[in-house]
């Protein structure tokens, strides 16, 4: 995978910033648009380097505490979803493009979807979806939710996944086994990642092509 979705060696490349540049791929991938960055496992890992784990052949300065990214990367988290939903208050959704290389159109049609069929809970459920993570503070603020409404939700969902990840990663981490095994891993959370993705997909395909069917046969 390129290095940029590889966790280990991004955060190899931070060096001595290694909190700093957690924090900034989180703030990042939290609602600032550029939606394709390694956020679960990039959590999952730095617990795991909390816990002393996870960096060996690795050239990784993990030079930050569990305290420290259980503080810090919520805060991260939800900062990144406010500047979403401000972009997408205040600009819209009229810088994606349906050819565009990063803002794809379709992109934003699927957090619109993700956003309409759960209401506000789906900021929260939204931090554990790559892209949709990225793109559904701005769907918020574009249809112009109520501010302390997305903001109650983008802490809450902020808090869930931020602790949660790296509480998972610092866990697991004290297993040899899951030590190496960490792609397998790495690829198993991507799959779950993108799993209600291709769910929602599915039964949008469904709907389409039962609803097709009594056309053709007429």
């Amino acid at each position: 995978m390129p290095d940029f979705l590889d966790p280990l060696k991004l955060i190899e490349q931070f060096g001595t910033w290694a909190l700093v540049g957690i924090l900034v791929v989180v703030f990042i991938e939290s609602g600032v648009l550029f939606p394709v960055l390694p956020g679960d496992t990039l959590l999952f890992v730095a617990g795991m380097l909390a816990a002393g784990t996870a960096a060996q052949g690795a050239d990784v300065n993990a030079n930050f505490q569990l305290w420290q990214l259980l503080v810090f990367i919520p805060i991260a988290a939800v900062l990144g979803g406010q500047v979403g939903y401000v972009v997408g208050r205040f600009l819209g959704t009229a810088m994606f493009k349906p050819n565009a290389r990063i803002l794809k159109q379709r992109y934003l049609d699927e957090a619109h979807l993700f956003f309409e069929e759960r209401g506000p809970f789906a900021i929260v459920l939204a931090r554990f979806v790559p892209i949709v993570r990225t793109l559904a503070p701005i769907t918020a603020g574009a249809a112009k939710m109520k501010y302390p409404v997305f903001t109650l939700y983008n802490v809450i969902g902020a808090v869930l996944w931020g602790v949660g990840l790296t509480l998972l990663g610092y866990g697991l981490g004290q297993f040899e086994i899951i030590q190496k095994l960490l792609e397998p891993i790495f690829i198993l959370i991507a799959v779950a990642s993108i799993t209600p993705m291709i769910w929602e997909w599915y039964k949008r395909r469904k709907a389409a092509k039962d609803a097709a069917d009594p056309v053709s046969g007429s």
